[in-house]
């Protein structure tokens, strides 16, 4: 499969300070690639470098050093331009104009006009739901539809690659369900869509492939599946009808127990023990099963057990540097 995006060795500093300016690393030495189809996640707490690639692939930063190439071209390139589409963080418009007087003067930046502009707008406008709502001016539309502007510009000249930055930021939660949804649709049309957040669950619900930066590095990289899996944590065993007399037998002899309510228990085994002996057990006691679940690890722990290593690298060199 073919790459979109791929970076080998990027890297920005940024200067700081006024009389003697310092360079601050916001991004090193990242390599990446992404292929085409699905949607890959750039994740990362705030400061951890994710606006700065995305800027950096759109050729609005230049890098300090790397390189990086989008659709087979140097980040920058015309060819490239023609052919994505991206959604600022916080995207602004004249708020006097209607959302199809907007999109309308995006097609036209790309070249559309008489019909096809005509056509592309509508297209745009209903792939986001605003079609009911084309001539109100934006001042008179939530966040949540500002957005949805956005996103039918990004796509507006109908791109195989859609960068967005931070897509639901501030959103509330019907907002972030439209937003979702239409990436979701966006997916399932075969292009490509790179996103950044640092909201977990939204990755876990659109991601075919995701990527953690800390401190402007890449700390992990893969698909959800090959970051979380881990062989050998052990099971979770749920049961319900069971006593006192059998849970207080039960502990001494299991990883964790938990009560869950009157009668019901979640049981943690770890990988040397087979559930099924317990199992038996527990229906030759009168228990009834509810479920039995391997234990795998979150997307939520790699996350912090990556950025939590990465936080010790960087102290560590820091006391080395100051040592020294």
């Amino acid at each position: 499969m073919a790459a979109v995006v791929q970076t080998e060795g990027l890297t920005k500093d940024f200067p700081v300070g006024f009389w003697r300016p310092r360079p601050k690393r916001a991004l090193e030495g990242l390599s990446l690639e992404i292929p085409a189809g699905g949607v890959f996640g750039l994740l990362g707490p705030n400061g951890a470098g994710k606006s700065t690639t995305l800027k950096l692939l759109l050729s609005l930063l230049r890098p300090t050093s790397g390189r990086a190439e989008v659709l087979g071209f140097p980040a920058g390139d015309i060819r490239a331009r023609q052919r994505l589409g991206f959604l600022p963080e916080n995207p602004t418009f004249y708020d006097h104009l209607s959302a199809e007087e907007i999109l309308s003067y995006f097609a036209g930046l790309f070249g559309y006009h008489g019909e096809d502009r005509r056509r592309r707008v509508a297209e745009s406008l209903a792939l986001v739901g605003l079609e009911g709502d084309r001539r109100r001016p934006l001042r008179q539309y939530s966040k949540g539809m500002v957005q949805r502007v956005g996103l039918a510009q990004s796509l507006i000249n109908d791109p195989e690659l859609v960068i967005l930055d931070e897509p639901m930021s501030g959103l509330d939660p019907i907002g972030r369900h439209e937003v979702r949804d239409i990436i979701l649709r966006l997916r399932s049309s075969g292009r490509t869509v790179l996103f950044s957040s640092h909201i977990l669950s939204d990755a876990e619900q659109l991601c075919s492939r995701i990527g953690i930066l800390a401190k402007g590095r890449l700390v992990a990289a893969g698909t959800i599946d090959e970051l979380t899996t881990r062989a050998g944590l052990g099971w979770e065993v749920v049961v319900g009808g069971m006593g006192h007399s059998l849970a207080d037998r039960l502990q001494p002899r299991v990883r964790k127990l938990t009560i869950i309510a009157d009668g019901r228990y979640s049981i943690e085994i770890g990988p040397d023990t087979r559930p099924e002996p317990l199992i038996a057990e527990l229906a030759a006691a009168g228990a009834s099963l509810v479920s039995v679940t391997p234990l795998r690890t979150t997307l939520e722990d790699v996350f912090l057990e990556r950025i939590g290593q990465t936080g010790a690298t960087a102290a560590g060199a820091s006391s080395l540097r100051n040592a020294s």
